[in-house]
């Protein structure tokens, strides 16, 4: 048994990497739908279905404990599937929790009515389809009042990070926070929300300027995970080696995988 990590391209292969570096011990398997990235501009019901696939794909690895590491799923898939899909034995967890409690301080189990937190002006970051979603701005209501959240859209970012052109990306993630600005000019906490986005971090802080505080998802996800796992040891596997599944070309993923982490990765078919 593996603890699985799913993502629609090469983004989640950020959480993958804090994740193993927090528990070297388990036993992961990585999933990359790269033959129908991105998932950011499609509908809910197309990501709905092709999250759903590549999770039960998963399971046949035998993943019981799937995490959504990817934005895009988790904000359109994630509510659906574990209200009507998921069976008992099976979890599935996303990443939009561990911001959530960063944001707020305050655990995902603390069901206390909605307070003020410190931080007031929040930039999101993220694909078309998760602003659309709303399921942010949703999740962080129930959790804190007073806070005005500003979504851009960052059409075009992970296009040119799975193309592997980082020039282009950054030059988009600069003229993203330029259009951000431009609605909310003093944010005082940016949200990074794809897992794609963190391979631009550098260049998301930079042009918000050092006032900004920003929140990244990886390290938050892996001490999360690391509390669930050790609130649920039956969901920790047993042996086994870290995996690498892609419904893309496994050579040309693996290629461009082994360039974002700087260390050897080898994908083979879904």
């Amino acid at each position: 048994m593996a603890v699985g990590i799913f993502d629609s391209g090469l983004g989640g292969l950020t959480v993958l990497d804090a994740v193993t570096r927090r528990l070297p011990d388990v036993p992961f398997v990585y999933f990359g739908d790269n033959a129908h990235t991105p998932y950011g501009v499609r509908d809910a019901d197309d990501v709905y279905r092709l999250t759903t696939a590549s999770v039960a794909r998963m399971w046949d690895e035998g993943c019981d404990l799937v995490i959504l590491a990817c934005n895009t799923a988790s904000a359109a898939a994630l509510r659906r599937m574990q209200e009507s899909w998921l069976p008992a034995d099976k979890r599935v967890l996303g990443v939009f929790v561990p911001l959530i409690e960063a944001l707020t301080e305050r655990r995902w189990g603390d069901n206390s009515p909605p307070r003020e937190v410190a931080v007031k002006h929040v930039a999101l970051f993220a694909t078309p389809a998760t602003v659309a979603s709303r399921a942010f701005q949703r999740e962080l209501a129930f959790r804190a009042i007073g806070v005005d959240v500003e979504a851009q859209a960052c059409g075009g970012v992970v296009d040119a990070i799975e193309d592997g052109d980082l020039i282009l990306a950054e030059a988009l993630v600069r003229s993203h926070v330029d259009a951000l600005k431009r609605k909310m000019p003093m944010p005082e906490a940016a949200i990074l929300g794809c897992t794609h986005y963190p391979l631009m971090e550098d260049t998301f802080a930079d042009a918000l300027g050092p006032d900004v505080a920003v929140y990244s998802q990886a390290k938050l996800v892996a001490e999360s995970l690391a509390d669930y796992l050790a609130r649920h040891p039956n969901m920790l596997g047993e042996d086994g080696e870290t995996r690498f599944l892609t419904t893309g070309n496994p050579r040309k993923v693996s290629d461009r995988a082994t360039q974002f982490l700087r260390r050897k990765i080898e994908f083979r078919a879904a």
